[in-house]
């Protein structure tokens, strides 16, 4: 049973990295599973009983890379308590997951706006993946030297989020060599970001946050299904 166990997960894996290898060269879109099948040495049929279609192996992707994080981001806090460098880390580790997927990035970048596509960041489908990954930022907020007042707290995590979003997507289409843009975006946005987070726990800033926090509120219940 273990050995069957073991062969398995061999097969599975190496179903995925021949995917994500052919989603690289070929693209996501001009590669189907018999393609990957045959590259992978297996069955057709083999592919299917691992990965449904496509879109899993994609999600197989998301979810070993948050797998392979998650050590990283534990050292990563436990090294300081400057929210600046857990943060700069935490988007540092995952670009550097990402760099030698980037054609692969770059061609799910079509796809991967639609909320309503299965591999998007933002649907149903990668939910749970989402979750984690909010709960992260909110795990790097947790005995920063930056506090987080209680009203702003359950909000923070998820506007984190949405940045560390942006920067990946702005990382995907910069063409600058070794993406040296991005590394200046992340240089000047960070200290901007610790530096509002900082200032909305300032007593003159109640008015402001409580206007602030109506609109999350609002927009929240709109996006619920």
């Amino acid at each position: 049973m273990v050995k069957q166990t073991l062969k398995a997960e061999e097969t599975r894996t190496r179903i995925l990295d021949t995917a994500l290898e052919l989603f690289r060269e070929r693209g996501f879109a001009q590669t189907t599973m018999r393609d990957v099948a045959v590259e992978a040495g297996a069955a057709t049929g083999a592919a299917y009983y691992y990965f449904r279609s496509k879109e899993e192996l994609v999600l197989a992707f998301y979810l070993r890379t948050n797998d392979e994080a998650r050590e990283r981001y534990e050292a990563a806090f436990a090294a300081t308590k400057d929210l600046r460098k857990r943060l700069r880390a935490m988007i540092d580790i995952k670009l550097e997951q990402f760099a030698k997927h980037r054609e692969l990035m770059i061609a799910l970048l079509k796809t991967g706006v639609d909320p309503h596509d299965p591999i998007s960041p933002f649907s149903a489908e990668t939910k749970e993946i989402r979750d984690e990954a909010i709960d992260w930022f909110r795990r790097a907020l947790e005995g920063a030297n930056v506090g987080v007042t209680k009203d702003l707290a359950p909000h923070v995590p998820r506007l984190l989020w949405l940045y560390h979003m942006g920067v990946i997507y702005f990382w995907i289409v910069d063409d600058s060599r070794g993406q040296r843009r991005t590394e200046r975006l992340l240089d000047a946005t960070l200290d901007l970001v610790v530096q509002l987070i900082r200032a909305s726990s300032l007593p003159f800033m109640g008015p402001l946050r409580k206007r602030a926090l109506k609109v999350l509120r609002a927009v929240e219940e709109d996006t619920r299904p």
